[in-house]
């Protein structure tokens, strides 16, 4: 069977299982490298020839070319996706990806956000006009909710209600997340300034705008996020939409007032075990305070 025409027949499997743009683009981006790489550096055009050795030589030259681990593993996900629907599909009769061992991943613990930074960070931004409204409320929505960057930038005005959320996450799945008190009223305020800044103009269905009443971009969203700890005096710790996420996971959990299962489906994760790699980055003095909350000793009746 000819690579093209596999390559081919996958790219509209992956349309038809509604996968997001995002994802899209970058399947398309890393299978056309593969191909490319099979058909010219391999004189390999049929799909039955490939072998493990070619996928791991592919792997190879990523590393030669100086791609860091977490971009190798990342793109031999989509490598190996394809590879196991060929299986499935029996136009293999194993996953050939399988067999292909990729490079250790350095565990890096994320710095996180204190509570006193997040703060800092909300109060950076005013009410005095309708885009400082908006970044406060965007960062307020981050430390408190902990949805990730592309659902923050899709959110729907539709979607937000009086207590809840609806997101909609990775691989189109819809979940709801919850808005406490002291979110509403950030988010009461933004919507008056919002109200009153477009008075009544055709935008777009975006719950977050730009100035002229278009969705967010991601470069956008960075930039508010930026500006959030450039007035805040953020130093050393990498000010993005996940160390917001990871701020809220690591609260929730050091709190005590939640549980891992509760958490990984406000979080939107498939599985908890990404969940708990929250975990690991506590660093001592959580650890501690959990140790003597926990204590049989301490919590004995007396």
């Amino acid at each position: 069977m000819e690579l093209e025409d596999v390559f081919k027949e996958y790219y509209y499997y992956c349309e038809a299982k509604g996968f997001t743009q995002k994802t899209m683009i970058n399947k398309k981006q890393e299978l056309k490298q593969v191909k490319e790489y099979l058909m010219h550096k391999r004189a390999i055009t049929e799909l039955e020839s490939v072998t493990s050795y070619d996928l791991k030589a592919y792997v190879r030259m990523k590393q030669i070319a100086g791609l860091q681990p977490q971009s190798i593993v990342s793109m031999f996900k989509i490598v190996h996706a394809f590879f196991s629907w060929c299986e499935k599909e029996e136009y293999l009769t194993v996953n050939i990806a399988s067999k292909v061992e990729t490079p250790n991943v350095p565990k890096k613990i994320l710095k996180g956000f204190t509570g006193k930074e997040v703060h800092s960070m909300v109060e950076a931004f005013t009410y005095k006009t309708y885009l400082e409204a908006r970044n406060k409320a965007i960062i307020a929505m981050l430390a408190d909710t902990g949805i990730r960057a592309m659902e923050i930038r899709g959110l729907q005005s539709l979607g937000v209600k009086e207590t809840t959320i609806l997101v909609n996450g990775k691989g189109n799945k819809e979940r709801m997340v919850f808005i406490s008190p002291a979110l509403k009223r950030i988010l009461i305020k933004y919507e008056r300034m919002k109200k009153q800044y477009f008075n009544g103009k055709d935008v777009n269905v975006n719950y977050f705008l730009s100035y002229t009443g278009s969705g967010l971009s991601h470069v956008a969203l960075d930039s508010i996020i930026k500006e959030a700890g450039k007035r805040a005096g953020i130093t050393g710790k990498r000010v993005s939409p996940h160390t917001f996420r990871h701020f809220y996971a690591v609260t929730c959990l050091n709190e005590g007032k939640m549980d891992v299962y509760s958490l990984s489906r406000l979080l939107g994760h498939s599985d908890i075990t990404v969940t708990q790699r929250y975990l690991q980055s506590m660093n001592d003095e959580q650890l501690l305070s959990k140790a003597i909350t926990s204590s049989p000793l301490m919590n004995i009746k007396k």
